[in-house]
């Protein structure tokens, strides 16, 4: 198989996907409406299960359900047979993904939402299947044609019940208001967690904040800015304000003149880039960048509560 052929058997798997995809928009209709309401509905936690292919699908299903605000766990649909039905509780509701509706290790976990009267929503592609036939609502799509050019191992129809599965999660995530910090409770680890990790958690308090007061000699506030070792010095008015900034730059356009017998209002620039302590580190860095910052100082109010350097920025997200 030389090149040629090997990008085009891509691209014709991506076309043959991209078609399954595009299908899809007629299974979004009153069933999956029903669907997702049972869902969220629910008391309990939403059951996913599946075999083969679908069960690696709905590992993933479940975990973006979970991540989401949703609580989900996966159990193979063989396992559910020898002990794992015992997981289920009848405040919950089970998400069943089968292409053909008819695999026999789902009887079990079907006969089981049947005689306990749990709710089973079912991802398929037949409407003649013993699955659909027998789950509280089913989301239906088309059977699609295969990117396997022996149109046997599940490709396009694997796509399909994940994107489903998306769809659900997102449309639960609006419906129960998911908002960003949640989604820190339940992912503060990697680049994701560490975005969402606000500057109030990682930056340097009262203690160590470089501040002079406006009228306060450069002579002094020179100490205090190199002690405190941001490179800036915040300067506040009598109601302790942040009201001006002194940064390395200001002080070397000012090495000509007579630096240490000015005041700190003489050499600072006015109306200072500030943020929130509930900025996220995430937005605290793109500001920094935009702004071409290397300090930011966090306010409420105005008034200095901390200050965060962008190395600690770059530590956090590194």
């Amino acid at each position: 198989m030389n090149k040629k052929q090997i990008i085009y058997t891509a691209k014709k798997t991506l076309a043959t996907e991209i078609k399954g995809i595009k299908s899809l928009s007629k299974t979004f209709n009153n069933n999956f409406h029903y669907a997702v309401n049972t869902i969220f509905n629910s008391k309990g936690r939403i059951i996913v299960t599946g075999i083969g292919k679908s069960a690696h699908i709905g590992n993933k299903i479940a975990a973006t359900l979970a991540s989401t605000g949703t609580p989900a766990f996966f159990i193979h649909a063989t396992e559910a047979s020898h002990g794992d039905l015992g997981n289920i509780r009848k405040n919950d509701c089970i998400l069943a993904i089968s292409n053909s509706g008819e695999t026999h290790e789902l009887n079990n976990i079907i006969n089981y939402s049947k005689r306990f009267n749990i709710p089973l929503v079912s991802i398929s592609s037949n409407p003649k299947s013993t699955l659909y036939k027998k789950s509280t609502y089913g989301i239906l799509y088309k059977k699609p044609a295969e990117a396997c050019p022996l149109n046997l191992t599940p490709t396009t129809s694997t796509t399909m019940s994940l994107i489903i599965g998306d769809c659900i999660a997102m449309a639960l995530l609006e419906l129960k208001g998911f908002k960003k910090n949640q989604f820190k409770n339940f992912h503060p680890g990697g680049n994701l967690g560490k975005d969402l990790t606000k500057v109030s958690d990682i930056m340097h308090g009262k203690s160590e904040l470089p501040l002079a007061k406006e009228n306060e000699q450069m002579s002094k506030a020179l100490l205090t800015m190199t002690n405190k070792s941001f490179g800036c010095l915040g300067v506040i008015n009598k109601d302790r304000k942040l009201v001006g900034i002194i940064t390395d730059g200001d002080l070397r356009r000012n090495m000509n003149t007579d630096l240490i017998n000015k005041k700190a209002s003489d050499l600072m620039t006015k109306k200072p880039t500030i943020g929130d302590q509930n900025l996220l580190v995430g937005e605290a860095l793109n500001i920094m960048n935009n702004k071409k910052i290397t300090s930011l100082f966090i306010c409420i109010k105005a008034k200095p509560i901390g200050i965060v350097h962008i190395h600690d920025l770059l530590r956090l997200s590194s």
